[in-house]
Order: structure tokens, then C-alpha cells, then sequence
């Protein structure tokens, strides 16, 4: 496939975009504010039209819905959707009845990655669907990643993909919290991590954040209120299963967005700690 078209121009659709672009593919990418990028396309519907390959990558349930209001018109039989936001197994069904009702082939495609990964095409996917759908997107999806895995039927990457964030949410909880101990102790950063480098907690997560908690640097590579929804939809998703580290956390995220943290980069949660010990 050549013609492919990027919907949602944010932090991962923008390096998304760029990297297809740099590929010689005729991309066109499209979002809710105007972009000053050489393949941006105002109009959604003219975005879509033609294009082999939609991919979908915006912030959640609802502004997926908005999107397809505009774009199931304009599908065509054998035109590929590939569903890149997070959202939940509920929401990823409903919206595969709705593109699939036109002839057009939806896949469920969410991945793990923030921003570095994203540039450097190390995305990982997590892909619901046929076996024939995954192979029709595999050749594009290879271009901007590391791995592929297929999870299974629609749904069940989805819900994965929830389950790995509410992991990651939960790794930065507890970093966030013992380096908030170690500086209130006196402990200097540069004494933690070595220490951490050799402890059996460090973790892929903790050397990519790293430079951020010491920097104090909150500029996002995955905002705070893309987790907050996460969270949200792993809750609702369990349903009555009992996640209480979950409900816990959650009302810590809904007091980082009550502090207008959302744009920030999820690890500035830390910021509603205290590096200082009270007498």
C-alpha cells in the first residue's frame, strides 16, 4: 500500500506521518488543528478519499466517534482502517460494525511507545483481527515499528493495551514515590539511580524516565491525561473485578488534572509529592 492516511497529527501521528513521508509514500495527515506540515489536508473527508490506508490516532473514545461521523460516507470497499487509539474493547467492537457496515476492513491497532519511540520507528502494535487483515497492514506497520504482535480477536488488543499502561502507571507511581523518599532523606539523584542501576527494580521504564526525574523536566512524551483516561477505561473495562491499586491511583491522576497537570508528561505526578519531610 502507498497511499496511506494519518488522522490525528499529535505527538505519535506526527512522527507517524513524517517517517511514512520520509519513506516516499503518498501520505496525507489530517487534525482537528491546523498543522504546518507539507501533507496536511484540511478537509477529513478529502484526506480519507482514496486513501489505501487510514490510520486513526487521536485521544479517545469520543473523538474516534467524531471521526467516523465524518469519514464512513466516504469509505470504500476494501479501504483499511486501522484503529490506533486507546480506547476499550467495547468501544473498539462498536466502531469495527461501523466501518465494516460500508465494506471497508477495520483492524484494531493500538501500541506501546511514547514520543522516542515513536520517532525512531520503534513503536510496538498490538494488533485484533484476521489473520488476513494483519497481513494486509503488516507492510506498513513495519515501517514504523520494532514488533508486531497479533493478540488475537477484536477486542482483545484493546484490552492488552489497557492492561500495559495500567502496568506503566503503576511503575511510575512507585518510582515517583521512592525517589520522593530517597530526596527527602537527603539522598542526592545521582546516589539513587546508581543504586537503582544495580537493583533488580530497574526497568526499561525507570532508564527512560530517568533524565526526566532528575532534569524535573515535565514536557510530555505521554500526557497525564491520556494515562488519566486510560486508567479510566481499565476501570470500566473490569468492571467488577477488584483493581484496588487502580481506584487508588486514579484518584491520584483525577488530582493531577484538578492541578491543570494534563498536558504535562504523566511523571509529573510526582510534583503532588513532597521532597521535604514535615517536623
Amino acid at each position: 500500500m502507498q497511499r496511506i492516511t494519518v488522522v490525528g497529527l499529535g505527538i505519535i501521528g506526527s512522527a507517524w506521518a513524517n517517517n511514512l513521508h520520509a519513506d516516499s509514500l503518498a501520505v496525507r495527515g489530517w487534525n482537528r488543528t491546523r498543522k504546518d506540515l507539507p501533507y496536511y489536508e484540511a478537509d477529513l473527508a478529502r484526506a480519507v478519499t482514496g486513501a489505501e490506508m487510514i490510520i486513526i490516532v487521536v485521544a479517545d473514545p469520543p473523538a474516534v466517534e467524531g471521526i467516523l461521523k465524518v469519514i464512513v460516507p466516504y469509505l470504500k470497499s476494501g479501504q483499511l482502517v486501522a484503529q490506533s487509539s486507546t480506547i476499550s474493547s467495547h468501544w473498539t467492537k462498536l466502531f469495527a460494525q461501523q466501518v465494516e457496515a460500508t465494506g471497508a476492513i477495520f483492524l484494531e491497532a493500538p501500541f506501546t511507545g511514547s514520543k522516542p519511540a515513536a520517532e525512531a520507528r520503534k513503536t510496538v502494535f498490538y494488533l485484533g483481527g484476521p489473520d488476513e487483515t494483519v497481513e494486509k497492514a503488516t507492510p506498513v506497520l513495519k515501517r514504523l515499528s520494532a514488533h508486531i504482535l497479533h493478540i488475537g480477536a477484536l477486542g482483545s488488543a484493546s484490552s492488552l493495551k489497557l492492561a500495559m499502561n495500567l502496568h506503566i502507571a503503576v511503575m511510575a507511581q512507585a518510582l515517583s514515590e521512592s525517589l520522593t523518599l530517597a530526596r527527602a532523606e537527603g539522598i542526592p539523584d545521582d546516589k539513587f539511580f546508581e543504586a537503582l542501576h544495580l537493583n533488580v527494580g530497574r526497568s526499561g521504564f525507570s532508564d527512560l524516565k530517568e533524565p526526566k526525574f532528575r532534569a524535573k523536566d515535565y514536557a510530555a512524551q505521554f500526557s497525564l491525561k491520556h494515562m488519566d483516561k486510560d486508567l479510566r477505561l481499565a476501570l470500566e473495562t473490569a468492571g467488577d473485578l477488584d483493581l484496588p491499586i487502580t481506584k487508588s491511583l486514579k484518584s491520584f491522576y483525577t488530582k493531577g488534572m484538578g492541578r491543570d497537570f494534563g498536558n504535562d508528561d504523566f511523571t509529573g505526578l510526582i510534583r503532588l509529592l513532597t521532597a521535604t519531610k514535615k517536623s
